[in-house]
């Protein structure tokens, strides 16, 4: 089959791979339809180069049609249209009893001591071949596929995988109530979703922050109020007047490792990844740091007593986090990799065909499988007003 595979730092690839082999009687194979782009992807394309090998597949966020499943699968068959959740769990451990499917202990990392296995996603999470490829193996299928209906095209059900999810998660973490205030910081596909939930959910005081400017127009077409950080030399004041003088209610930091501002932690990032793997994999274990300008610009932004949700994805294991203030300003702080199948059933009513979520239209590209590299660099680059993009294999 074809696949995207990583090759190095800023390199990926269509190559040919063997095609996946029904391993484990927990297993299914899918032929993958459509599989999306995720700004998480950009941190293996850039950052996380000590954790991957060249030729690992990548992607994480598919779907497709059931073509073989193991003896022990029974709640779906081959012919079923299934959305395939980024991370892999049992549902049936002590983790995924508690809705905590990220840190399922059947699929558990413990020889790297990480959570639950993700596809497509570093030797930390499991090395699983990911879905940016002609076909998938899932394991644990008894349980991950979601199953839905025919008839609407792959984008309506798409982004159960990984968006809906994770930008679900973000605003209930946030646990921000209507008639009070929310600041989402970045409006790639996570920051632009979580403000569309937010408004469904009747936030009626949402406020989405981001340099890009068609980012921005996405949302301010859909009443959300947006603003330009260069566009002015001080956010928090201008926060503030939106929110009553305190600060927002809640923060959703949608930006993660790779904020922009944070120039000497941008310095280092690159350092490391030119080190070699073994060098570069105990430095960043021990002393990584990430970019934090978009963290402390949450931590500023929240009102005292509020919430700070992370969504953003951060893998720095030495970052310096501003305690006296947090403390003092006595923020709540939540975060975690999205626990797919826990909101699922939360999301599939805002799935129905007056799509109030805008499902239909989110993607800005769809692209074949064999342009994903100028599409890597292009979501990277953010040209084109790329927001999500969608492989189509």
């Amino acid at each position: 089959m074809r696949a995207l595979t990583w090759q190095g730092k800023r390199s990926v690839s269509v190559e040919t791979v063997p095609d996946p082999q029904i391993q484990e009687p927990t297993d299914a194979i899918i032929k993958v339809t459509s599989s999306a782009l995720c700004g998480s992807d950009l941190h293996l394309y850039e950052i996380l180069a000590p954790f991957l090998d060249k030729g690992d597949v990548l992607g994480h966020e598919p779907m497709g049609i059931v073509q073989e499943v193991g003896a022990e699968v029974t709640h779906i068959k081959p012919g079923d249209r299934v959305v395939v959740p980024f991370n892999i769990s049992c549902g049936s451990c002590f983790m995924c009893s508690q809705g905590l499917q990220t840190q399922c202990e059947t699929t558990q990392n413990r020889d790297t001591g990480f959570g639950a296995s993700l596809f497509g996603y570093t030797k930390l999470y499991g090395q699983v071949p990911g879905g940016q490829a002609e076909y998938l193996r899932v394991p644990q299928a008894h349980y991950g596929p979601v199953k839905v209906p025919d008839g609407v095209p792959d984008d309506r059900y798409l982004y159960l995988s990984d968006v809906l999810p994770t930008a679900w998660q973000a605003v209930a973490y946030a646990d921000v109530a209507p008639g009070k205030s929310l600041v989402v910081l970045g409006l790639g596909p996570i920051g632009d979703m979580s403000v569309r939930i937010a408004q469904q959910l009747g936030v009626e005081n949402v406020i989405g922050i981001d340099p890009v400017p068609e980012r921005r127009a996405r949302l301010a077409a859909r009443g959300a109020t947006v603003i330009d950080p260069t566009a002015t030399d001080d956010v928090l004041q201008v926060v503030q007047e939106l929110t009553g003088g305190r600060g927002a209610d809640a923060v959703i930091d949608a930006v993660g490792m790779e904020a922009h501002g944070s120039s000497p932690e941008k310095a280092a990032q690159t350092m490391v990844g030119f080190l070699p793997d073994a060098v570069a994999d105990k430095l960043m274990r021990k002393s990584g740091v990430d970019r934090l300008a978009a963290l402390h610009l949450a931590m500023d932004l929240v009102r005292r007593g509020g919430t700070v949700s992370l969504s953003g994805v951060y893998g720095g294991s030495a970052d310096p986090m501003p305690l006296l203030y947090m403390f003092d300003k006595q923020i709540q702080l939540r975060m975690g990799q999205a626990n797919v199948k826990r909101w699922v059933d939360d999301i599939l009513p805002f799935l129905g065909d007056d799509d109030p979520l805008g499902v239909d239209g989110f993607a800005t590209h769809h692209v074949p499988l064999e342009e994903a590299p100028a599409a890597y660099e292009m979501f990277q680059e953010k040209t084109d007003g790329a927001v999500k993009v969608v492989f189509r294999p």
